[in-house]
């Protein structure tokens, strides 16, 4: 009430199931497209889309240690995908849990987190490339919907 940052306070709100997706966009070039097989890009670090999934979800579960004032909660599911058009990695996430604050964060995290992992393992490559539009894609549960 005097401008001090805070917490909300969540222990009146009605817990309820909250799913939430996310999106991040890489954008690199063609010699690191050049290093895709079989549906991953292999660096010297290793699999770069397989490394990034893990990493995401790592994100996602570590959120509340990153965000201040961001509520930890117990994810239910959390996914990542990873696919590519034309130069664009595209990288999808939903966060999934039950509980009295929504999941948002989360997913957003997981996003960028995969972003910021791919970025990392193919920078050796080239460091061309852009971290680009993370958005919240949609949210459910709580007191409103969103849909982008």
């Amino acid at each position: 009430q005097k401008g001090n940052p805070t917490m909300v306070d969540v222990s009146e709100k009605k817990s309820s199931k909250r799913i939430a997706t996310a999106q991040s966009k890489v954008i690199v070039n063609d010699k690191i497209l050049g290093a895709l097989k079989d549906g991953d890009i292999y660096t010297k670090k290793g699999p770069v889309f397989h490394t990034a999934i893990i990493a995401g979800v790592m994100g996602a579960k570590k959120t509340s240690e990153l965000i201040p004032f961001c509520h930890p909660i117990a994810l239910e599911d959390c996914k990542v995908e990873i696919s590519i058009k034309n130069n664009i990695i595209v990288i999808d996430t939903v966060a999934i849990t039950t509980g009295k604050t929504g999941v948002e964060m989360e997913a957003i995290t997981a996003a960028t987190v995969a972003a910021l992992t791919i970025y990392d393992m193919c920078k050796a490559l080239s460091h061309d490339i852009i971290l680009s539009e993370t958005k919240l894609i949609s949210k459910t549960g709580g007191k409103s919907d969103f849909h982008r």
